[in-house]
């Protein structure tokens, strides 16, 4: 950039002409930095973080940093609105090279430069005409979308501060609360009603620590639908899924007991198999020793 830069008080005779904010020794160098600055000078300050945002060069993530502090700079030392402030003025200054050196053959050596460059952008209020063109293309795209479009950050806190201030309280009182809890138990109490007999009367849910319910001594199995008795040997290895007070009930429940049909008994020759199979195992080898 030629000629005397913005925020110089001895080109400017005293007078700041913006807020600034400088970057030093970063490592890269000025005209890659160059690239990214032409992007964004005369931008506002909000079309210029959007820009950089989504540029691909690595390069623009100092940029935006820098940006960034320039705009708290004015907010907090000049009491600037951050959304009438404009890139003024940005450029790239050359700073101390870092010299190292690479080998090469034949016991040569290359310089390797490591360019440093500090950068400086001056964001300054925009003219009130400007501000006006703007306000207006946000309320255009704020009523395109269907939401109110914000002019300004202060605006924006203003309407939340006044939409805590105006929110109700939606906690229950006690008495609500009271009815609330009466309900849900009532309704627990008919749920327990009905799953007290899953399968009709005389019939039995299991308990929740697997114990007998008194009066219903014959354990039923959903799965195969047979029932077992206390004398019965599958009475002890069968858990009960429902628990009946006598066989007639369980019989019109649909369930039966093993070895009335033929497709129990295969059901209880299958539970009974592994024993058998063991048993003749054990046969087996007390002859091998005999």
């Amino acid at each position: 950039m030629t000629g005397p830069k913005l925020n110089e008080k001895s080109y400017v005779a005293g007078e700041r002409s913006g807020t600034k904010a400088t970057a030093k020794y970063v490592r890269t160098s000025a005209s890659k930095v160059r690239a990214v600055l032409d992007l964004v000078r005369g931008l506002d300050v909000k079309s210029a973080d959007q820009v950089l945002q989504l540029t691909e060069r690595h390069t623009a993530i100092p940029v935006r940093k820098l940006l960034a502090s320039a705009v708290a700079n004015a907010v907090n030392n000049d009491n600037q609105d951050a959304d009438e402030l404009y890139i003024i003025a940005c450029f790239a200054d050359e700073g101390p090279t870092l010299k190292r050196f690479k080998p090469r053959a034949r016991g040569r050596a290359s310089r390797i430069n490591k360019r440093t460059c500090h950068v400086t952008i001056i964001v300054a209020r925009m003219s009130d005409d400007r501000i006006a063109i703007i306000q207006a293309r946000a309320e255009r795209q704020g009523a395109g979308s269907g939401r109110p479009a914000a002019t300004s950050r202060r605006d924006r806190v203003a309407r939340s501060r006044a939409k805590d201030d105006d929110a109700v309280d939606t906690t229950p009182d006690a008495d609500t609360a009271a009815e609330y809890a009466a309900g849900d138990a009532d309704s627990d109490g008919e749920a327990n009603a009905v799953d007290a007999s899953p399968h009709g009367e005389g019939s039995h849910a299991p308990l929740d620590d697997d114990e007998m319910p008194e009066g219903f001594p014959i354990k039923g199995n959903a799965q195969s639908m047979l029932f077992h008795t206390p004398d019965s040997r599958y009475y002890k290895a069968t858990k009960a899924e429902v628990w009946f007070d006598t066989e007639e009930s369980a019989v019109s429940a649909g369930f039966s007991k093993p070895g009335t049909t033929e497709e129990t008994e295969e059901a209880a020759d299958a539970e009974a198999a592994p024993a058998a199979h063991e048993a003749s195992d054990t046969a087996a080898d007390e002859a091998e020793e005999n």
